[in-house]
Order: C-alpha cells, then structure tokens, then sequence
C-alpha cells in the first residue's frame, strides 16, 4: 500500500495494485489479423475514401486518434476480421514496434473502427471500478511507460503480447472521486497542449502560404496579396546592385566559446537550423570570438541591423536561407564559416529583406545555381546576378514585414505555451501516480 507524492486535496487513503484484466471485458482486448486468425492485413488497394476507419499506430500521437486522415475500408471487408473493433471511450495502446502511445477513441461516427496488430484496446467493464481517463493518463505515467518498454524489450522485436498486457499492474485510488479528478486533469492537460500545438501548425501553414502569396510570382511585377491602398508596381534590380558584400571569417565551432569572448559570430549552421528570418541579436543567444586579433581583422565588417547574413553551404537545397540582422546596440556581430554578409546599398524597412530572401519567389531562383552532390554550394557571384523584388514604397515593405514577424510572435508564444505544458504534464506523470 503506497501513496503519490502529489494528490488533490481530501484524499488520505492508500493506493492499491490491481492487474488490468480485472477490469476489461473478457476477449475484446485481442490484437486483429496477426496472422493466427482472422483476415490479412488490407492492402492499400482495398482501402476506400469513406468507410470504416482503419486504425494504425501511427493514427495514434500526443494522445489523440486522427480518425480524419486515417485509411478507411467497406464495411464488407471490416466484418471479415473477427477482431479488433474498437468503439467510442475505449482505452488504445500501441505495443508492437512503437511501444505505448496511447489514447481515448472519440469522434467515431461509425459504429466501429479496425485496428491493425500494433494497437490493443481496452474497454473498461465497470465506470464506477475504473475511470477510463484515469486508465488513459495511468498509461502515461512514467512507471507504467518504463515497465511497458522493459517487458517489450525482452522479445526480438519490440512487442508486447496480450496475455503479458492483462497481468500489467495498475496503481489507483481506491476512491473514484480521486481517479475521476486525476483522470480529468491530464486528459485537459493534453487537450491544452494539443490545442496549441495545432495552432502553432495553423500558423506555420498560414505563414507559408502568404509568403507565397505576398510576394510576386513567377516574374509578375505585383503580388496576389497586398496591404489596401498599394498599388504600384514593385521594383526589380539584381541583387548586386542591391546590397554589397561584407568580409566573413572562417572559424569553426572548435574556436568559439558559449561562455565569453570579445565578439559574437553567426554561424552558418545557426542560420539554417537555429535562426528564423529576422536574428534578434538582443534576444539569441550566439557562439563567441575569443581571439582578440580576429575581431581587430573583422572591424571593417561588423554587422549592423538590416544586414543580411547568407548562408553558402548547406547539405540539401536549404542552401541559400538567411537572417537579417535586428536588436542590435553596442555589441560587435560577425558574420562566420560559410556564410556570404551583405548590406544594403540604400534603405529598406526592416525585416522586408529577411523575409522576402527566404521566400519562395527568391530562393527558386537558387536552385540552378547550387553546386555539389553531398553539400551543396552557392557562390558569391552567382548570388550577384540574382533579381530582388520589393515595394517603391517604404510603408509597403513595413507593413509585409511587420505582418510576418506578428505570425512569427504567434508562432514562438504557441510553442513557448506548449513546451510548458508538456514540462507541467511530465512532473505530473511522475509524481501523481505511484
């Protein structure tokens, strides 16, 4: 007899240990179609566009069934396999392959969906024994996850079979007042990040496609979308007679500190996995130079803001992405290893460049100029001949670049709120079951 180290309040009793099969119904926890009864697992030529769902332990993430994009089969072919149909409210578990995400089936519009062998469910016999979404965030715990995976990991491959999972242990309160509160908290936990997830997708889906959208398309001289009251044609010239070159150093990540030095760098790797469009220098934090001598051979080629830091080499077509310089005061930026620094020859409104750089309508122009088959190249010459486009009017180029970095705000607060909550819902599992 044990208790958690974090209850809700009112609640003193011992836990007690229980084996799941006390509580499921007898024979509906079978894996369907393994191979030892039962149809074979359908083919994708059997799979229809509306029908009865057709589970895979892939349809099962972060808590959730996606019964929207799952595959679906006839209802003729579905009544062939003699087990697997899962329903409404019950309990799923992948346990062959990937091991132990897990989910309550809801938004079922038929009676019934399949299941392929990697997902077992559980349909509880008794509400007033056994919460399901306390047997949900249970199966989330990190005890119930370990012991889960040991057991898996002791076939050849990872799996773990039936019988293995009706002896598992659940720990529960013995008063279901407390499984329902335990229950309903993780499954709002996991709705809130869910909820933020999908808007941080939302988002990112919106952003790319206004990136298409709000800037001229395949050599038209306006975009389709644009700020009321604009109506000009955009400006084109080469990038050449647009922005200059800067000097770059090459020191790799060997010479740099995290700790101190006399200088920041921007990294080539930083600019095509860590940095967005627009690098707050204020707010990122960067590698540092330590070789006083490196910055006094640099001094003609510190970054300002509004400068564009490319980078040259990358291993696929990300070749070519970049940041534009923001937040800076007083600190000493240099552009590192691989990269091609540029600025501007006369103004524009800030972030308008890092934005449109990275846009589709730019960056295909890149394509044909990248060189090599491992890592791919862009030159400094090639980058030259390259055609910018962009609003006669400062005002335009403003509000394009301030609508982008709202989205990119959005985005950050989302995933910021997201990562959060998981960090909550991790301690939780922990320590709110024993």
């Amino acid at each position: 007899m044990s208790k958690p180290k974090i209850r809700f309040n009112g609640f003193t009793e011992d836990w007690e240990q229980r084996k799941v099969k006390e509580f499921i119904d007898e024979g509906i926890i079978e894996v369907p179609m393994d191979g030892n009864h039962g149809e074979k697992h359908p083919t994708a030529s059997e799979y229809v566009n509306n029908g009865i769902p057709f589970l895979m332990a892939s349809d099962i993430h972060n808590g959730e069934v996606d019964i929207n994009y799952c595959k679906y089969i006839t209802r003729e072919r579905a009544e062939k396999l003699d087990k697997g149909f899962a329903k409404n409210g019950d309990v799923l578990i992948t346990h062959k392959a990937t091991i132990g995400e897990t989910a309550i089936l809801q938004g079922l519009e038929e009676e019934y969906a399949v299941l392929t062998p990697q997902v077992t469910y559980y349909r509880i016999r008794d509400e007033k024994q056994l919460n399901r979404k306390y047997l949900y965030a249970f199966f989330n715990s990190e005890d119930f996850q370990n012991d889960l995976k040991k057991k898996a990991a002791q076939s050849t491959r990872p799996y773990i079979g039936i019988s293995a999972q009706q002896n598992l242990m659940i720990s529960l309160p013995q008063n279901r007042k407390e499984q329902k509160q335990i229950g309903e908290y993780f499954f709002s936990l996991g709705h809130l990040i869910t909820l933020h997830q999908r808007k941080c997708e939302q988002t990112k889906k919106l952003k790319k496609f206004m990136l298409q959208k709000m800037f001229p398309q395949n050599g038209n001289a306006v975009p389709e979308i644009r700020f009321e009251g604009f109506t000009e044609a955009w400006e084109q010239r080469k990038l050449g007679e647009t922005l200059y070159s800067l000097q770059n150093n090459t020191l790799s990540r060997a010479e740099l500190s995290l700790e101190n030095g006399v200088a920041k760098n921007v990294h080539y790797g930083d600019v095509l996995v860590k940095f967005g469009e627009i690098l707050d220098v204020e707010k990122e934090i960067l590698p540092m130079i330590v070789d006083e001598s490196a910055v006094t051979k640099y001094r003609n080629s510190f970054l300002q803001n509004g400068d564009i830091v490319i980078a040259d080499t990358a291993e696929d077509e990300t070749v070519g992405k970049c940041s534009e310089i923001a937040g800076l005061s007083d600190e000493k930026v240099i552009a590192g290893l691989h990269t091609i620094p540029c600025r501007p020859l006369f103004n524009f409104a800030s972030g308008y460049l890092g934005y449109y750089l990275n846009s589709d309508a730019y960056h295909r122009q890149l394509l044909p100029l990248m060189q090599g088959i491992k890592v791919t190249s862009i030159s400094k010459s090639a980058l030259q001949d390259t055609e910018i486009q962009y609003p006669k009017l400062l005002d335009e180029q403003e509000q394009i670049g301030t609508f982008f970095r709202d989205l990119d705000h959005l985005i950050t607060l989302h995933q910021h709120k997201c990562d959060e909550l998981v960090k909550i819902k991790k301690y939780m599992l922990q320590n709110m079951f024993v």
